[in-house]
């Protein structure tokens, strides 16, 4: 694999690019990533945290190309293209994020289930990346596949995405620099030297064990500190509002049917269109307004949270639209306020990374020398994991400044002994 030019990076030092690599990165398709933060919002919380999907996808590759180059000296990968494949699929796998990352996937997804996955197959196949690859003699379907987990190797698919991806190992150091978190540090240089492969799985070498659970640990970590962060959250808020009001006006769900259409919207191209609206529409005039705050850094203020426990009542209706739409009107009847001045959020991730699949993964396989051997090891075995197995759930209630009190009261009333008063326990 021959360099051709070389990038210097604050997370993981110099690493190189080759031929197609490096004519893909130049492409205005994938300069695009440039213009669309990997935090979304975060950086009105962490000031630093302006990095994009551009410098994560670019680390993305690097440690792919670390990860197959152990794996091909272990015998287990056969030749050199198989890392260039690992590589692009790692640099491509976040090509379809839209605007403000996964914020905008949740509004295609309500508006016609298209995920950005879905998108990024469209791109590598039928834009000019699909040429690019081919004039260096690449398949865009085999790297395509690579890229969202349907290669028929399962174990190069773990690379990519999963529990022992380099997707996750490099997101959780990057996330951790740029927002100054510690909780994302990790050793990815131990995970990666350790991998093998059994039976068409990855796997790590028994003494990894260690850092593989600081992995997870560090991922479960940085959700409760920066992804769910309550001044995160509010800022996500207030933009997905805006974006869903401003919707059918701007034509941006449909954007996804034309990629010419989807890769001109950016962060900052799709937040000017918000605050360009010129109607007199009441959801016009407040998708405006909620834009006007974002921008100006107004935002609405927690008055109530619960991290749920599995044995809560709520836990099955985070994700029920209509359950939360009629929770948050009966809110602001209670507290005498406008309906649009009281937001719900509810947010759901699993607590350990899925896999390619989208299966929870349930066993880890060690290798070891005789007479350890292989052993297939149950997560919910391993101690520390099984403490954090399942879903982290969280609901919180936002409004503006001058509510913030009769809404944490109506707020209280309504979710009763499911949570907390996030207003009572500041104010005290």
């Amino acid at each position: 694999m021959r360099t051709v030019a070389e990038i210097s990076d604050p997370v993981h030092g110099y690493f190189y690019l080759s031929g197609v690599e490096k004519d893909i990165v130049d492409s205005p398709i994938f300069q695009r990533l440039r213009r669309i933060r990997q935090l979304a919002s975060a950086y009105l919380t962490y000031p630093s945290a302006q990095h994009t999907r551009f410098e994560h996808s670019l680390g993305a590759m690097h440690l792919a190309g670390h990860a197959g180059n152990v794996l091909k000296e272990k015998g287990y990968v056969s030749d050199e293209d198989t890392v260039q494949m690992l590589r692009l699929a790692a640099l491509l796998h976040d090509i379809g994020h839209g605007p403000f990352s996964h914020l905008f996937e949740e509004v295609l997804e309500v508006k016609g289930s298209v995920t950005h996955e879905d998108i990024g197959r469209r791109m590598i196949r039928e834009s000019a990346i699909s040429d690019t690859l081919a004039r260096h003699g690449y398949g865009a379907g085999e790297v395509s596949d690579l890229a969202f987990g349907q290669s028929s190797s399962r174990f190069l698919n773990e690379i990519i995405s999963g529990g022992l991806s380099v997707d996750l190992m490099d997101y959780l150091q990057r996330d951790a620099y740029f927002t100054g978190a510690h909780y994302g540090r990790i050793d990815a240089e131990r995970i990666i030297s350790s991998l093998e492969v059994y039976d068409n799985r990855l796997a790590i070498d028994r003494a990894a064990l260690n850092s593989f659970e600081s992995l997870l640990i560090a991922r479960y970590q940085m959700f409760k500190a920066v992804y769910f962060h309550k001044t995160v959250r509010a800022a996500e808020v207030m933009l997905l509002k805006a974006m869903m009001l401003a919707d059918e006006q701007l034509q941006l769900s449909e954007s996804c049917k034309r990629l010419e259409d989807y890769m001109q919207l950016t962060d900052d191209t799709t937040l000017i269109r918000i605050l360009s609206l010129d109607s007199d529409k009441r959801e016009l005039v407040l998708a405006r307004r909620l834009a006007e705050d974002y921008r100006d850094r107004r935002l609405f203020k927690p008055v109530f949270e619960s991290i749920l426990q599995a044995s809560s009542r709520l836990i099955n209706r985070l994700t029920d639209a209509r359950y939360l739409r009629d929770r948050c009107a009966e809110i602001a009847g209670m507290a005498g306020v406008d309906p649009d001045m009281v937001y719900i959020d509810s947010a759901k991730a699993p607590s350990i990374p899925r896999a390619p699949t989208k299966e929870e993964p349930r066993d880890l396989i060690l290798v070891g020398k005789e007479p350890f051997g292989v052993k297939v090891i149950a997560m919910k075995d391993i101690p520390l994991i099984s403490s954090i197995m399942g879903y982290m759930n969280m609901i919180r209630v936002y409004t503006i400044e001058g509510h913030r009190e009769k809404v944490a009261r109506a707020a209280l009333s309504v979710f009763g002994s499911e949570a907390e008063s996030w207003y009572e326990r500041i104010a005290v």
